[in-house]
């Protein structure tokens, strides 16, 4: 079996629920303490052994290329006045992994952003990592999607458990056919049915290992639900196929989505930052409304 060496992450959206803070600067540039969430879903690809890097951008997202790329004025100002924690930061960023970058013209839904990145893939499979959801540092969720292909050589849907009213956020499969939640076969999956209609509660938190084929069948997939272009409808045939499997993901996810659960995912790792984790500890405790 060949082991994974892309990640292909879409970066093209245009981040409305958090306007206006996103008009002029892309929501995956928000930050979490010192570092953009995006800095945080690269870091968990190289973790788990990834090397290239194939963002999917769209007009006006320069500022994440420019994350990703060298800075040498900036590199030489911190050498001169020997900033050297500052410059390892920044040589970090450059070790995470070979950063490629591809356009998508037109905002045609996550399922269009994926086959724009067809040519820089190839014909091999690689791993989708969607920025809204991002998880534990100190856990491997893609480790886990990562040794489910091994096992099964199939494509791998990431999946938790999601609040029976949250459902219509996500892509939903079927139950577990074992008692211990372990890697199952998907026959169903559907793309945000109503709570009334739900399948299960077994929600696609943004990780995935795919098949090349998965590029075909997009370009066969008809605009679905928003009139955009799904993953989850593609996925729905490789379900149709026996060649999608779900694998639970054992690490504690933070959506940062939407306003409510990016701020809590602030304040988490605000406290677990080893500089100032203390003192937001404290002013935390001694904090009223």
């Amino acid at each position: 079996m060949i082991s994974i060496q892309k990640a292909v992450i879409p970066v093209a959206g245009l981040g409305t629920r958090f306007l206006p803070m996103t008009k002029a600067q892309p929501k995956e540039m928000l930050p979490l303490v010192d570092k953009p969430v995006i800095q945080y879903v690269v870091e968990e690809a190289s973790r788990s052994g990834l090397s290239k890097m194939i963002l999917v951008t769209s007009e006006g997202k320069h500022s994440i290329e420019n994350h990703f790329s060298r800075f040498p004025q900036l590199e030489e100002i911190l050498m001169r006045k020997n900033k050297t924690e500052d410059l390892n930061q920044l040589n970090w960023i450059q070790s995470l992994g070979e950063f490629i970058f591809v356009t998508q013209p037109q905002p045609l839904g996550l399922g269009h952003a994926v086959l724009c990145a067809e040519k820089a893939v190839g014909n091999e499979f690689f791993a989708l990592l969607l920025g809204d959801d991002i998880f534990d540092p100190k856990e491997d969720a893609l480790q886990a999607l990562i040794d489910a292909y091994i096992s099964s050589g199939k494509s791998v849907v990431g999946v938790q458990e999601v609040p029976h009213d949250h459902v219509e956020r996500y892509g939903i499969v079927n139950s577990p056919d074992n008692k211990k939640n372990m890697s199952w076969c998907v026959n169903t999956i559907v793309e945000k049915p109503s709570p009334n209609e739900t399948l299960s509660r077994w929600a696609a938190v943004g990780r995935y290992i795919l098949s090349p084929a998965i590029f075909k069948l997009l370009q066969e997939t008809r605009p679905g639900v928003g009139g955009e272009i799904q993953v989850t409808d593609a996925l729905s045939r490789l379900a149709d196929q026996g060649e999608l499997i779900a694998c639970p993901i054992p690490a504690k996810r933070f959506d940062t989505g939407n306003k409510v659960d990016y701020v809590k995912a602030s304040i988490e790792f605000a406290l677990k930052h080893p500089e100032i984790g203390s003192e937001i500890s404290q002013y935390l405790k001694n904090f009223k409304t």
